[in-house]
């Protein structure tokens, strides 16, 4: 079965940073794309990044591009998001997400791609 736990998130001021961790464990995590999306309340989960199995490959959200960097280390089950520049509208429960298929990485942006969820960890940025 597989767990994906997140951890990280808390309270920072506006233009700092944070880095997200997302531990996967029951299955080969370095078969998988991994991705993060973020809700805030009130609003849809939307997508924030994701990077394919073997870290080559990542995109982004127009929103977070050039402030947040998706990562992962395969040895460790683990994929960071390491996330600077922070702004108020970044106030968000971040989730990790993975997909059900092996080496596939089409649509990465969309939520129904992924099969296996965390349960979040709460960001909040103070202006």
């Amino acid at each position: 079965q597989v767990q994906l736990v997140e951890s990280g998130g808390g309270l920072v001021q506006a233009g700092g940073s944070l880095r997200l961790s997302c531990a996967a464990s029951g299955r080969t995590f370095s078969s998988y794309t991994m991705g993060w999306f973020r809700q805030a309340p009130g609003k849809e989960r939307e997508f924030v990044a994701a990077i394919n199995w073997s870290g080559g490959l990542t995109y982004y959200a127009d929103s977070v591009k050039g402030r947040f960097t998706i990562s992962r280390d395969n040895a460790k089950n683990t994929v960071y998001l390491q996330m600077s520049s922070l702004k108020s509208e970044d106030t968000a429960a971040y989730y990790c997400a993975s997909r059900r298929e092996q080496y596939s990485i089409s649509s990465p942006r969309e939520r129904r791609m992924y099969d296996y969820w965390g349960q979040g960890t709460q960001v909040t940025v103070s202006s």
